[in-house]
Order: C-alpha cells, then sequence, then structure tokens
C-alpha cells in the first residue's frame, strides 16, 4: 500500500494529498524537484506496478520483493538500490525485532519501500519537510532523512542491550544460585543479529560519505558523514557487547563449576566423617569372643566415646579447610 507519495520542489512539498503511481512518475520524468514514494508491504502486482512507472531494474525489483536481504547498495545503470535493516527491542521479550527498508534512488524520485513493522518513516519526512535546504539538494536528501532515522533507532536497542548485560552481569556474580547461562545465551544471538544487520551498512555509508557511489554536494555529504558516524558507534558497542557476553558466560560456567566443587567437597567430607564411626562400629559387630573390651562395663562407653571424637575431630579439620 502507499503510505505517502509528494513532490517536492524550491524547497517544499506541491502536494497536500498523496499521488498515485502514474502520476509520480510522470512528474519524476520532467525533471522539475524530485518526487518522494513512500509504501509499506507492497504485493507483487504494486511493485510491478511501480517497476514499469519509473523503470527500475528487474534485479532490484526482485530483491525488493524477496526481502531478507543484507544492508547493500547497488548501483543500476545510474540509478541505485539500497537495503536497510530497521531494528526494535522488545525489552520484556530481549529479542530485536527487525524489519526491511529497500531504496530506489534515481533521477527525480526516491522510493522508499518498507516491510515489517520496522521504523516508520513519516518522521523522517516530517524532518526533511522542515529543511527546505535541504529539500532543494534532491532525493540524497530524502535519502539521507531514511538513513538518519534507521540508524538513530539503533541507539535504543544498543541502549536496552545494555542495561540486560548489566542485569546479566549482576545474576552472574549475585550470591544467589542463580543459572544465567541460557539468558546470556539468547542475549548474544540477538547481539550477533543485531551486527549483521549493522556492521554490513557501515561500507556503504562511508562510500556514500566520501562520494564515491553517488556525485553528492559537499552539504548533504557533511549529514552522510554524520550517519556514517552514529553508524560505526554502533558497530564498535555492539563488539564490545558481545566480548562482555562472552566473559559473563565463561565468568558463569565458572562459577557453577566451583559451586559444584563445593558441593563435591562438601559430601566427600560428610562421607568421610560418617566413614570412621562406621568403620568401628562394624568392627564391634563382628561379635568375636576374644574382644577383651567387650567384657568390661566401660567398653560401649568407650566405644561411643571413640566414635563422638572422631566425628568431633574430624568436623573441625573439614571446617578449618572450608570443605564445610
Amino acid at each position: 500500500m502507499i503510505v505517502d507519495c509528494a513532490q517536492y520542489c524550491r524547497g517544499v512539498r506541491q502536494d497536500s494529498e498523496k499521488l498515485d503511481i502514474e502520476t509520480a512518475a510522470a512528474r519524476a520524468k520532467r525533471g522539475d524537484g524530485f518526487v518522494w514514494l513512500g509504501l509499506h508491504d507492497p504485493d507483487v502486482d504494486e511493485l510491478h506496478r511501480v517497476g514499469d512507472a519509473f523503470g527500475l531494474h528487474e534485479l532490484a525489483l526482485e530483491d525488493a520483493y524477496s526481502k531478507h536481504q543484507r544492508p547493500k547498495l547497488e548501483d543500476y545503470d545510474g540509478s541505485y538500490f539500497v537495503v536497510l535493516k530497521t531494528a526494535h527491542y522488545d525489552d520484556g521479550r530481549e529479542e530485536i525485532d527487525f524489519g526491511e527498508i529497500n531504496l530506489f534512488i534515481g533521477a527525480g524520485y526516491l522510493i522508499a519501500i518498507r516491510h515489517g513493522e520496522g521504523s516508520a518513516l513519516a518522521p523522517a519526512r516530517d524532518r526533511l519537510e522542515s529543511r527546505p535546504e535541504l529539500v532543494e539538494v534532491g532525493p540524497a536528501a530524502a535519502a539521507w532523512a531514511i538513513l538518519d532515522k534507521v540508524v538513530d533507532d539503533y541507539e535504543p536497542v544498543a541502549a536496552g542491550i545494555d542495561n540486560d548485560i548489566t542485569e546479566v552481569e549482576n545474576e552472574v556474580f549475585a550470591e544467589r544460585d542463580v543459572d544465567a547461562t541460557q539468558r546470556i545465551y539468547f542475549l548474544r544471538r540477538e547481539v550477533i543479529e543485531f551486527h549483521r544487520a549493522v556492521q554490513p551498512l557501515v561500507g556503504p555509508l562511508e562510500s556514500l560519505e566520501s562520494g564515491i557511489v553517488i556525485d553528492l554536494d559537499d552539504q548533504i555529504r557533511r549529514y552522510f558523514r554524520d550517519v556514517a558516524d552514529h553508524a560505526r558507534r554502533i558497530d564498535e558497542q555492539l563488539h564490545d557487547q558481545r566480548d562482555l557476553l562472552t566473559g559473563a558466560l565463561d565468568a558463569n560456567l565458572s562459577l557453577i563449576t566451583l559451586r559444584q566443587n563445593a558441593v563435591v567437597r562438601s559430601i566427600s567430607a560428610w562421607a568421610a566423617i560418617i566413614a570412621l564411626p562406621t568403620f568401628i562400629a562394624s568392627v564391634y559387630g563382628m561379635n568375636f569372643d576374644d574382644m577383651p573390651e567387650l567384657h568390661t562395663e566401660i567398653g560401649y562407653p568407650l566405644a561411643l566415646l571413640a566414635m563422638a571424637l572422631v566425628v568431633v575431630t574430624m568436623y573441625r579439620f573439614f571446617k578449618r579447610i572450608r570443605w564445610l
């Protein structure tokens, strides 16, 4: 479905109502300003209709419909196809919900196709419309507004993961016996998935920043440089988060091993304490007649006293070496 479609000329929006696809394509070909067309989860027929109207390359259209592409920037004979991953962090589930945005950038038009919930692009359009000097730059300015919105939305995701990593670290080193292995593993998986969405985007942003792929004027290039800096910072933060989670997982497994060793030591100590009086009792349980102490009145109390002394001595010994 068409979310919004308008022509921008001389720094302002020309239409209060959204244009249809054919009208937008006709205005884009006139070369007067540019057209920004936004679609959300279009079907095959609608996508082919857009491709026919704007003359989009069939391979780019195929990628736009198949979805689940890696972030990239591709040149199709002077028009450009960009894939972005959007991200939103659900703190309750501790999972990242990913979406996808496909951009077609050409002379006189920018087409944004959004798949999934992800980042809504209405704020990006509103922000650009409030900057007439940037609107005059053309489709590159609209591409910047979308890229900036997507990358800015990465920061709350990274912050949410940081908070959960802090909670996990507190769980690992808490005195209570809590196994955080599963939570650490799933958090690390989310960080890796997030990194796969962010890291491939850094290269295209650097190409846009330097003007290698698209010839940009200095005014808009500075804005792309800012977006690239934000993406690099998020990418570095994700590297740190992976290292922290790896360290937390190692520490958690080490602490679990230490707790298990402590339990084994405790069981071994009590087994040793019980074994000695059991040995004494088993000797006297053999019922031999030629055991002199069996015929004395203090034989039985002495045997009990010996067992008690052994138990106390062994208990104090294991307590001193911290096995109990």
